[in-house]
């Protein structure tokens, strides 16, 4: 598909007022997109799990209004008006205004909340930015009541990805690729698919421990450290790297090595942080305790033969991957030697999802 089919020519209904509601999941990619052109348009492709309990949950009120010319809308989190929110949400809407004309013409209140603790440190944009996306788009189904469930997904997603990369990744699940590749057919830059291929038994349950080592705001945002990848040294290297992976893992996910799949993902979250650390200006997200937890999950791996790996994302938290099997034994070590590094003891328990869901609410 091209930008172009994601803008309507007509709607055939017209609304003026009401509601709609998503709760859509977090995600985790096991294979990290770093780099972006413009537009969203990823430098190379990637798949994540999409989460179960990480969630946001969007409310969007909507009432036609006689004046057209200006974007109107409030956001609330938790209850509470947020007005350092709405900037985000204006740039958001300007980026996907051609795709959704109806913007305009609505007076919007956007109620929002997070089942994780506010300022965990667990990106919310990409369960925010999807969940708004959704329910943009429910307002465009009521528009258009023929629009199909794929067609829905798809530019759910592409909107997505325009307030958020990764946002894309957080419509459907278990498996989500995006980013155009020649290992996973049908695979765009556009937005996000589902993995298409068999999937080993080993995989389908799959748990996540995401250990909160710190809740601080970054020092560098991801925005910018995606762009210090424009002539960064070793970047053609990696965005090569990133289609190699994913070519492998397509053979791990069939096969079930649990120890080719820790392997290739701890190698993959090691790698962002090796270009955080090499890029002009250079920093570090990890925090001592992200290096303390997996020293410690390496030595407890070794001893036990457990299937324990881990995966960073752009921060100090470190989300710890391993198969439902074997959780009794993984969370009691977790609590026992790994809990005293996060911050206020704090870790939440998550697993694989299967994307969002529309909540019904009485208009």
């Amino acid at each position: 598909m091209t930008e172009q089919q994601f803008i309507p020519q007509t709607y055939s209904n017209d609304i003026f007022n009401g509601s709609v509601a998503w709760e859509s999941p977090s995600n985790i990619a096991l294979i990290k997109y770093w780099g972006k052109k413009q537009d969203q348009i990823p430098e190379n492709p990637s798949i994540s799990f999409t989460l179960n309990n990480c969630k946001t949950t969007t409310v969007l009120t909507y009432a036609k209004k006689e004046n057209a010319e200006d974007f109107d809308f409030k956001v609330f989190l938790d209850g509470e008006h947020k007005p350092d929110f709405e900037p985000k949400i204006e740039t958001f809407f300007k980026r996907i205004e051609v795709y959704v004309p109806f913007l305009k013409l609505f007076q919007f209140k956007i109620e929002t909340t997070n089942t994780f603790p506010h300022s965990s440190g667990i990106a919310s944009s990409a369960s925010g930015m999807s969940a708004l996306a959704l329910c943009l788009m429910s307002i465009e189904k009521e528009l258009q009541p023929e629009m199909t469930s794929e067609f829905f997904n798809k530019k759910a997603s592409f909107l997505a990805r325009l307030g958020s990369g990764s946002a894309c990744r957080s419509i459907e699940g278990d498996l989500i690729v995006w980013g155009e590749n020649e290992t996973v057919q049908g695979s765009s830059d556009l937005f996000g698919v589902k993995y298409p291929y068999e999937v080993h038994d080993n995989f389908k349950h799959y748990q996540d421990t995401i250990l909160l080592v710190d809740k601080g705001e970054k020092q560098v945002s991801s925005t910018v450290g995606h762009n210090l990848m424009h002539g960064h040294p070793f970047a053609k290297q990696r965005f090569m790297q990133a289609h190699e992976n994913l070519s492998t893992l397509k053979t791990i996910l069939k096969s079930g090595d649990l120890d080719a799949f820790i392997s290739l993902v701890e190698s993959e979250a090691l790698t962002l942080h090796a270009m955080m650390m090499t890029s002009m200006p250079y920093f570090i997200l990890m925090k001592p305790n992200t290096l303390e937890v997996i020293n410690k999950i390496w030595a407890f791996r070794k001893r036990t033969g457990l299937h324990i790996g881990f995966t960073l994302d752009a921060g100090a938290n470190v989300h710890i991957l391993y198969p439902k099997e074997e959780k009794d034994a993984i969370l009691d070590f977790i609590k026992t030697d790994l809990k005293g590094h996060c911050q206020n003891g704090q870790f939440i328990c998550d697993e694989i999802g299967f994307g969002a869901k529309q909540l019904i609410i009485n208009n």
